[in-house]
């Protein structure tokens, strides 16, 4: 069940990769970015990993503000849209077949793709990238909320969760939250359907 879950999704970002990128290309995630980048402790420049780094928008603002971040994508054609447009290193790994190597980044940047993994296997994801992470390491997600609803929108799966039942999915893997907030900004909470959560490890 997991894989078939993992390939329909990945099929549709395969064959929707060129549409997806073009209307996610201009969106400004800086808020996102600065959030992370502004809770590490350690001095840039900062190893990062983008995990679902998509066609490389995000990769390539961190990489033009100085620091050395490294793409991870489950979708064949966006790791290969993703070296291209960033310049930057991009691991083709599954999110549900993760290889990372041990206490390695500073940060971890995973907006809009962690709620694609399937709520049972969160606790093994978060753990195996918490491994990835220095001690002291931080966590940047960003989610689409909602009421506890998961399953399939059309051909992609996802987790819609509240603030309270995504904290407590790190908190039992050893992180403490640093903050959390809505986007996008200035909207009434209602309007406000991006969950952002900034999260440290435990040294």
């Amino acid at each position: 069940m997991p894989i078939d879950i993992s390939l329909r999704t990945l099929a549709y970002y395969d064959a929707n990769a060129d549409g997806f990128w073009a209307g996610t290309r201009d969106h400004d995630v800086s808020q996102n970015i600065e959030a992370l980048v502004s809770a590490i402790h350690a001095t840039p420049p900062l190893s990062i990993l983008d995990f679902g780094c998509g066609p490389g928008r995000d990769l390539k603002a961190l990489k033009d503000a100085g620091h050395v971040p490294i793409g991870l994508e489950g979708s064949a054609r966006f790791a290969e849209m993703a070296r291209e447009y960033s310049g930057c290193e991009v691991w083709q790994q599954d999110f549900l077949e993760l290889s990372l190597p041990h206490a390695f980044f500073d940060g971890i940047f995973a907006n809009a793709s962690l709620f694609h993994v399937p709520s049972m296997h969160l606790p093994r994801v978060i753990g195996e990238l918490g491994a990835a992470l220095k001690p002291g390491g931080v966590f940047f997600c960003s989610n689409p909320r909602g009421d506890g609803e998961e399953g399939f929108s059309g051909e992609r799966y996802g987790c819609f969760f509240d603030h309270e039942r995504w904290l407590s999915f790190f908190t039992a893997q050893g992180f403490d939250e640093v903050t959390h907030y809505y986007r996008p900004t200035g909207k009434p909470r209602a309007e406000q359907r991006w969950l952002a959560l900034v999260l440290r490890k435990h040294h």
